[in-house]
């Protein structure tokens, strides 16, 4: 429940191995001229959560790379992806694609995976941590508006599926989402128009002062968290696709989700 689960001792080697091998140029065509680079250090890391998306996220990671490559990040970006203990080959095609994964041996459930998130950004120093989703919902291209705005001094910024265009999203779970953000908002005296966005960047600080607690709720806890401590929060518009290929994995049960992640809003709050 507080994060307790995750494997540091593993984490650590996991990212000293990185530096160790500049691993992190992976990410890019030339290895030799990345490795001169490296002084320049790291910048931004995309984390990507995943369980059983294989087929997805070698074409997500692509679009990534290719949206990056075009930016003054170039030298500066990994893509990380937390393999959730997937059963398929999320994490071959992964990191065929050129992401740098770490994996839990076990399933266990997107806030866990968003910790574990957390805690490699912060080991590797990265100044901007963009986070988004396996399954390509939300579009690569929009990626460096979201850095744009946390260089421009924001410390938290969401991707909003509501100001933006939903392509499809079922009726109760728009119901859910709306019910959501008007609570975050009261809570927060914010006006949040998505609380539930799993599209956001934010500086390295808000990865390393906010500790996330709670197993249903860490978008919203993030959220919470951030207005307490007087971080800025900014919303942009952003584009939210039709999932093309069956059901969020990372979700099981949307109304047991809903009813422990109020409970979890009002303790986290109060």
């Amino acid at each position: 429940m507080n994060g307790a689960t995750i494997d540091k001792n593993k984490i650590s080697i996991f990212c000293q191995e990185i530096f160790e091998k500049k691993g992190y140029i992976a990410s890019f065509e030339s290895k030799e001229t990345k490795s001169q680079n490296w002084e320049q250090g790291l910048k931004v890391i995309v984390t990507i959560p995943a369980y059983n998306e294989e087929k997805t996220i070698g074409k997500v990671i692509q679009k990534i790379k290719k949206v990056m490559d075009n930016t003054k990040y170039y030298y500066s970006y990994i893509i990380l992806v937390v393999n959730d203990g997937s059963r398929d080959e999320t994490y071959k095609r992964a990191s065929e694609a050129g992401a740098i994964v770490y994996s839990h041996e076990k399933n266990k459930g997107l806030a866990e995976t968003f910790r574990t998130e957390m805690k490699i950004c912060t080991s590797l120093g990265a100044e901007i941590i963009v986070h988004t989703d396996a399954d390509g919902q939300y579009k690569a291209e929009e990626i460096p508006m979201l850095i744009e705005e946390v260089e421009k001094g924001a410390d938290l910024v969401l991707g909003s599926r509501f100001k933006g265009k939903i392509e499809n999203m079922p009726l109760m779970k728009k119901i859910g989402n709306r019910a959501f953000s008007i609570v975050l908002s009261i809570l927060t005296r914010k006006r949040i128009s998505d609380g539930q966005t799993g599209f956001r960047a934010f500086k390295q600080k808000v990865a390393k002062n906010i500790e996330i607690i709670s197993d249903h709720t860490y978008t919203q806890e993030q959220i919470i968290r951030a207005a307490q401590k007087n971080y800025t929060i900014k919303e942009v518009p952003v584009y939210f696709a039709k999932r093309n290929d069956g059901k969020s994995r990372l979700m099981r049960s949307s109304f047991d989700y809903a009813y422990k992640a109020w409970k979890n809003i009002f303790r986290i709050y109060f």
